[in-house]
């Protein structure tokens, strides 16, 4: 792509970086109320039945994720025009998702500016590693790695480690006004789970807002990792890595049914939010379908994205992702020719 194009694309998308005051509020209103209700009628319904009440638990987990990218959109600067309302309403939307503002902004803006490059991976991304540094990794490091990329760890403790662990500790380079705001955070929830177990009983809190969080993380994981994990996303070398490239060609396009697009708040159109994240997630949509370059992105469906389960390796040479088994028949096949020019060398 040329910089002339480069500039083109990112000119066409510029008209859709403008907040609206009225949809942000909009948003608000038919997002963060209708959650608290579901959740009362969760609690409610615990006398009924506990199967009525994961259902709900499950449609709350769906607001949960678009809470989040309410917050998510704060963290860009881009749900209000106004810097301390985006502020106050991130660090608000913060301890009902439990992220702290400051710090999952700091990390989700070095993800933006790195994304896709395999020089600068680490922060704020998924854990990956190249079919090289996997056959060169010692047994322990391989170990950790097949845990880490086991779906059963990453979607099912992944969750729990993320709200009780990662989510609660600073960064040991964090500034001063990134761990105050983790510290807000943390006595926040706290003081607002303790009114609510005082108010509702332990058991009964545990019971509607376990699932809830526990659903709601695992969606957002998943939802992660399958728009950056597909068999041709983009990856270079810091020398050939390029932006505009990696947010088009290393972020996908899922295409959800309408109702799941509206609850992901249009976060599947990830490749125009890495080209701009200046867009408000409302107007995601518009910026796609106005230019057509974007539309030739990778489009994956939810009956395709489940392929992404078995992408655990880049492989540099191939510019694709491949299975541990691929990885396993290599390894033996250089295992064999290894084997074979010992024993010519004999004779």
């Amino acid at each position: 792509m040329t910089k002339q194009k480069i500039a083109e694309l990112r000119k066409s998308v510029s008209p859709y970086e403008k907040t609206d005051l009225k949809a942000s509020v909009r948003q608000m209103i038919n997002t963060i109320p209708p959650f608290f209700i579901l959740w009362f009628l969760a609690y409610q319904s615990l006398e009924i039945s506990y199967l009525l009440t994961l259902g709900l638990g499950i449609i709350a987990a769906g607001f949960v994720v678009r809470i989040f990218i309410i917050f998510h959109d704060c963290c860009h600067g881009s749900f209000f025009k106004n810097k301390k309302l985006n502020n106050l309403v991130g660090t608000i939307t913060g301890i009902i998702t439990m992220f702290p503002y400051e710090k999952w902004k700091r990390e989700h803006s070095i993800h933006h500016a790195t994304s896709g490059n395999l020089d600068k991976r680490g922060t704020g991304d998924i854990w990956i590693m190249t079919v090289e540094e996997y056959k060169k990794a010692s047994w322990k490091e391989r170990l950790s790695y097949r845990l880490y990329r086991n779906p059963l760890v990453m979607f099912g403790l992944g969750p729990v480690y993320l709200f009780l662990v990662t989510n609660r500790m600073n960064r040991s380079d964090a500034r001063k006004k990134e761990r105050k705001n983790t510290y807000l955070t943390n006595v926040s929830i706290v003081v607002l789970y303790t009114l609510m177990i005082l108010l509702v009983g332990w058991e009964a809190f545990l019971l509607v807002h376990g699932p809830i969080m526990f659903v709601s993380g695992m969606l957002g994981i998943w939802l992660f990792y399958v728009q950056h994990q597909f068999e041709d996303s983009y990856f270079e070398d810091e020398s050939e890595w390029d932006y505009v490239k990696a947010a088009v060609d290393g972020s996908s396009y899922y295409k959800l049914p309408k109702v799941l697009q509206w609850v992901t708040g249009n976060i599947g159109y990830h490749h125009v939010h890495h080209l701009s994240p200046r867009v408000p997630n409302y107007h995601l949509e518009k910026a796609h379908e106005s230019t057509p370059p974007l539309q030739k992105a990778t489009t994956i469906t939810m009956k395709s994205s489940l392929e992404s389960i078995r992408f655990r390796l880049y492989d540099e040479t191939r510019k694709t992702f491949v299975s541990f088994n691929e990885v396993k028949q290599q390894l033996k096949k250089e295992k064999m020719r290894l084997e074979m020019r010992r024993m010519q060398t004999k004779q």
